[in-house]
């Protein structure tokens, strides 16, 4: 990793590239929701510009339909980005041509710019090997820092890199992101624990298939603990099931079996009559739930036996909530799993909550500040947990 690291570099004097996801969320009046996005990359910028280099920022902003809307402007989030900087940041109204090209020539060393939404060209997503090049003449360096968009061989976040062979980095965000999948992926620290839930098996088959090779434990909760259970034969009333992914499940199952790997279903749950918070509840065991029922969150007995067994790890992923958790009555069991995630954490375990619905969680119960790491990227961290080589990182690496 040192190879990429920008501690090693020297900034001085050049112009930067780098690409952060801003994706973050805005309301009516073009407010920022959730700065915790922008608040990731500051680390990143700070040790750019500290060093004399000139920060040229390139980011997406949502889905823009192909050319300029007002609500996708990244000149939205300039006053904020000064804010948190604290020193003025300056804004191209383009991220390409002349309009770019005027604001990166008029910057000192140390300053920061903005270029404008990068997806209101197609050729972004389209990872356009011109338009990458375009790009690429803003910058005799260039750093990756957007986690989130690492799956994506779009034209800022992999194609750009052929540009710079030999001046090219991650930033501090990507760098902890990828050292902490590494950390869970290969890990010597045994023994090691996935907390996989959701509510689909099929979202988490390939996950699960390369945990296999890689972890001690697997813990199953949310929806697709029930395709499991009747995939055993057990009865499961109508909770969330998947029935064309039943021999997938019992397979699995059986491929633990053989790699010595524990799977951890939960043995209570609590059931409901309706989808809904006031719905009426009562617990029963998981694999002997009525007709007209359904699961809708671990009950205690699951959550004393996993959380013994999160309590007897070395290292621990949580991927996915035990229950329905944006509804108060179908939350207990995701809290109680973010509890002890943090109380393994106090006892020396190395954490790692990825995947939005986890992280969703984790800041519902404000406990991201008691886990060892909190991910950035969803489709990103789901992807590098399946094992696959994600395009962003490769062309840092190439």
């Amino acid at each position: 990793m040192s190879t990429y690291q920008i501690d090693n570099y020297s900034f001085q004097g050049k112009r930067v590239l780098v690409r952060v996801d801003f994706n973050v969320p805005l309301n009516e009046s073009m407010a920022i929701t959730d700065d915790t996005r922008i608040r990731a990359a500051i680390k990143t910028i700070q040790r750019i510009s500290g060093d004399g280099g000139r920060v040229i920022l390139m980011s997406h902003l949502g889905r823009p339909k192909g050319g300029p809307e007002d609500k996708y402007s990244l000149r939205h989030l300039v006053a904020h980005l000064s804010q948190l900087l604290a020193k003025p940041v300056a804004f191209a109204e383009n991220c390409i041509g002349e309009t770019a090209k005027s604001v990166v020539d008029a910057m000192s060393n140390g300053d920061v710019a903005l270029l404008e939404n990068l997806r209101f060209y197609k050729e972004e997503e389209a990872g356009d090997e011109f338009f990458a090049g375009q790009l690429a003449e803003n910058g005799d360096v260039y750093v990756n820092d957007a986690f989130g968009t690492a799956h994506r061989a779009h034209a800022s976040t992999a194609v750009i890199a052929r540009f710079f062979p030999t001046d090219k980095l991650f930033g501090y965000l990507m760098e902890d992101e990828v050292k902490s999948i590494d950390r869970v992926l290969n890990s010597t620290n045994k023994p090691v624990t996935a907390i996989i839930g959701g509510s689909k098996v099929s979202s988490k088959i390939a996950i699960l298939e390369n945990l296999l090779n890689r972890v001690d434990h697997i813990i199953i909760g949310g929806g697709m603990a029930y395709t499991f259970y009747k995939a055993l034969g057990g009865a499961v009333g109508s909770s969330l099931v998947e029935d064309d992914k039943l021999e997938m499940a019992k397979d699995l199952l059986e491929k633990a079996k053989a790699k010595g790997v524990q799977i951890h279903l939960p043995k209570d749950s609590v059931i409901a009559d309706r989808f809904a918070n006031d719905a009426q509840i009562k617990v029963t065991a998981s694999d002997a739930i009525d007709s007209g029922w359904m699961g809708l969150d671990i009950a205690e007995e699951a959550r004393k036996t996993f959380s013994e067994v999160i309590l007897g790890s070395q290292t621990v992923l949580w991927n996915g909530p035990m229950g329905v958790f944006e509804m108060p009555s179908f939350s207990g069991g995701t809290l109680a799993i973010a509890q002890t995630l943090a109380e393994a954490t106090s006892r020396g375990a190395f954490t790692l909550v990825g995947g939005g619905d986890s992280v969703a969680a984790i800041n519902q119960f404000h406990l991201a500040d008691q886990v060892s790491y909190v991910s950035t990227g969803g489709g990103a961290m789901l992807e590098a947990l399946e094992g696959i080589d994600l395009p962003g990182i490769a062309a840092i690496k190439a």
